[in-house]
């Protein structure tokens, strides 16, 4: 049963363990039910993440949101609901009438007070609702931006900023950067610890694609709690239809192919949550 809240307590839980918890990417629903299934294979908690962008190739917000939450409801693990980069207020109010669990508001494109100050109502908003809030400082890239290579967070400003906003988790900025389809990125483990011991709440890691198995450990034990991952698993579906494709290029059932992206995100999404466990 998923109380209010409900990502936040998990992942102060995992904060104060030391662990880390997933959040993959929906894309298809077949994203969502392969991250269900290797949740399930793990016997462990993840977070499934629909993105503005993934809204908008479905054509609004409500149908891979219902679906997304009809599958979370019947899995026999804990499986939350998180909107994910949103940019527009109206899309955070029409996730919290939905019933998500939680979202991350997007600010970083505006000017650091105007983002403290629209993180600060959303805030209100969604705890009003009993919808946990995640926000960041800056721009979170790969499109440059705060997660481009060198960028940083600086320890303070995130501190002042989580006081200000009254956020339940932060993302921050430690070396990482979107849609990387490498694994040869690594994170500033020092910065995560002075980030872990002044911000008060769980640190949020973007852009996880691109760290090895290493790297992830290390993030995790340094003092990050909410790992991203999207590029990753893109890419071993991608692969997996490919190679059914490429085998059988009579198949023209779609359940065939797509069948294989599923089962290949099964299979990683559970090794993946395994390792942020510890």
């Amino acid at each position: 049963m998923i109380t209010d809240l409900a990502l936040s307590g998990l992942l102060d839980h995992a904060r104060t363990d030391a662990r880390g918890v997933g959040a993959f990417n929906v894309v298809l629903l077949e994203h969502a039910e392969a991250i269900v299934q290797g949740a399930e294979q793990a016997g462990l908690p993840v977070v499934l993440q629909i993105s503005e962008n993934c809204i908008r190739y479905h054509g609004g917000l409500a149908p891979i949101t219902t679906a997304t939450r009809a599958i979370a409801s019947a899995s026999t693990v804990q499986v939350l609901v998180h909107l994910d980069h949103v940019e527009d207020p109206d899309l955070v109010a029409a996730g919290i009438d939905l019933g998500v669990d939680s979202v991350m508001y997007d600010g970083s494109r505006l000017e650091p007070r105007a983002n403290e100050i629209a993180t600060r109502g959303l805030a209100d908003r969604c705890h009003a609702a009993g919808v946990a809030i995640e926000a960041e400082l800056g721009e979170v890239g790969g499109k440059d931006g705060v997660h481009a290579p060198g960028v940083r967070t600086d320890p303070t400003d995130a501190a002042a900023f989580v006081e200000a906003t009254g956020v339940d988790a932060l993302a921050v900025a430690v070396g990482t950067s979107h849609a990387m389809q490498t694994r040869e990125a690594s994170v500033d483990r020092e910065l995560v610890g002075r980030l872990r011991a002044a911000v008060p709440v769980p640190l949020v890691l973007h852009g996880s694609s691109g760290l090895s198995d290493d790297e992830l450990r290390g993030a995790v034990r340094a003092g990050m709690t909410k790992v991203n991952i999207s590029t990753h698993l893109n890419g071993l579906f991608t692969r997996a239809l490919r190679d059914v494709l490429d085998e059988r290029p009579d198949v023209v059932d779609p359940r065939r192919y797509v069948a294989a992206g599923r089962d290949a995100v099964a299979a990683e999404a559970a090794r993946l949550l395994t390792l942020l466990h510890g």
